[in-house]
């Protein structure tokens, strides 16, 4: 059973050292430039949130964030290593699976396994990924069941959940694979709205918690509760960028509040 590569991840990293540092990046389609040269970096224990309208790069960007799609152009370094764009770590880099396994990844639409349990679902990489004995994976899955409310579901199949239930899973399959940094895009916008608040309570508490986190949103109050920055993307570059308290409740560009006029009326 293959392992992926491990990487020295130490607990607190110097401040020079973000856990994760993009320069110039660039991700196009064809002809089609989405994300047009992005420098960005995230310190340990930093909430990002990532806003901006649609079609502005905010997916393309938290994707190229852990390689699911591979930029055109630019650097990505995880804590100061470069990330190369291919799957095994070589001499000098680290190969995209190592990124991988330390950049968690949670998505709009949950992409739970269908035919396997609650439980199965969240052991599932750690087993197979990190090479852990069944009994170990169930142990730290029930516990993160337990976190996010959802220990008596263990034995359900994600058909039997609500959608708020689905996503909650999905993040606690994240966690299980001990990341060192989560991704979360658009994690609330296929809930239904009385569905939003218990997966931005699973947030929040990881948040609380000092976990690295980007968060691509729509939620312009949850962000500005939780978010220790914020940046307004606007034709695939960053526009505008800043605190919770500057982006959010004194925007100084008339795009910027034209956007925020749409989510507070």
């Amino acid at each position: 059973m293959a392992i992926l590569e491990q990487i020295k991840t130490p607990a607190d990293p110097a401040p020079t050292k973000p856990v994760m540092e993009l320069r110039g990046l660039k991700k196009a389609f064809g002809t089609l430039e989405v994300l047009k040269g992005i420098d960005l970096a995230v310190p340990a224990g930093e909430v990002l949130a990532v806003i901006g309208p649609s079609g502005s790069g905010k997916s393309t960007l938290i994707r190229c964030m852990n390689m699911l799609e591979v930029p055109t152009g630019g650097t990505l370094a995880f804590r100061d290593q470069p990330v190369a764009r291919r799957f095994r770590t070589r001499a000098g880099s680290i190969g995209m699976g190592t990124l991988r396994r330390h950049v968690g990844m949670v998505f709009q639409h949950f992409n739970l396994f269908p035919h396997m349990t609650v439980l199965d679902n969240i052991t599932r990489g750690p087993c197979v990924v990190l090479g852990e004995n069944r009994a170990k994976a169930e142990a730290h899955a029930m516990d993160l069941l337990a976190q996010v409310g959802l220990a008596d579901k263990r034995d359900a199949y994600p058909a039997h959940l609500s959608g708020g239930q689905k996503q909650r899973v999905a993040i606690a399959r994240a966690l299980a694979m001990r990341p060192d940094m989560l991704l979360l895009d658009e994690v609330t916008s296929a809930l239904d709205p009385e569905l939003v608040g218990e997966v931005l309570g699973v947030i929040r508490k990881l948040a609380d918690d000092g976990m690295t986190m980007v968060l691509v949103t729509h939620e312009m109050g949850f962000a500005a509760e939780v978010a220790s920055r914020v940046i307004f993307m606007e034709g695939g570059m960053i526009a505008e960028e800043g605190t919770p308290d500057a982006i959010l409740r004194n925007p100084k560009s008339e795009r910027l509040r034209g956007f925020l006029s749409r989510f507070h009326g």
